[in-house]
This record gives structure tokens, sequence and C-alpha cells, in this order.
């Protein structure tokens, strides 16, 4: 089960409040904080479409990425025996750990369809 809602290529993460009896939203992977809310999921995703088509014509008025950027690096985090193990992999395909790792990822995107 995924929590999370796609439009134009942006993600919206969904929680549930129990307070207010409400489906709780946010766009992720963008500079700015932008929420949407429903009280059906029907309503959530319309909100949500809403709000990506109102984010992405402001960020173009304005002249903004709609994107995060990224720069192309970031720390990973394993077990030490997980890390080991990549690095005995990477030597014996005669490869450095970090191809070894963008090509992992490499995979998983590709499956993921994106």
């Amino acid at each position: 089960m995924k929590d999370v809602l796609t439009c134009r290529g942006l993600v919206g993460s969904v929680r549930f409040s129990s307070e207010d009896s409400v489906l709780l939203g946010k766009i992720e992977g963008i500079d700015d904080l932008v929420s949407f809310e429903g009280e059906s999921v029907a309503e959530l995703k319309r909100s949500f479409r809403e709000a990506v088509e109102d984010y992405v014509q402001l960020c173009k008025e304005s002249g903004k990425a709609v994107y995060r950027s990224c720069r192309g690096s970031f720390n990973v985090r394993l077990s030490p025996e997980l890390h080991r193990k990549a690095i005995m992999v990477s030597q014996e395909r005669g490869i450095s750990l970090n191809q070894l790792v963008q090509s992992a990822v490499e995979t998983e995107v590709k499956q993921a369809n994106h």
C-alpha cells in the first residue's frame, strides 16, 4: 500500500488526522510548503491536483523551478555488514562502491517506471 499521490511528476504524501477527521497531505520534493486536505479520498485527490496546478502556475509566473534542485550526491547509511558486503561485490565486479550504488538506484527507479 502506498500513502502517496502523484501528479505532473510531483508526489503528495498523505496522512490521517483522527483529531480533525480529515485526510491531510503535502507536496514533497519542493522548496516550499504546499499542503492539501479532504474529508474523502475523492476530495483529497481533487485538492491535491488543484494544489499541484496552482503551485506549478505560481512557479511559472515567478520564474522559479518547480522541483527541489539535486546536487547528484547524497549520503547513504547502511549497516556495517551490508556496507562490507557491498564493498566486496563492487571489488569483485571491478567497479567503485559509488558505481554499485548508482546501478542499484537506477535498477529500482526503472522498476518504478520513472
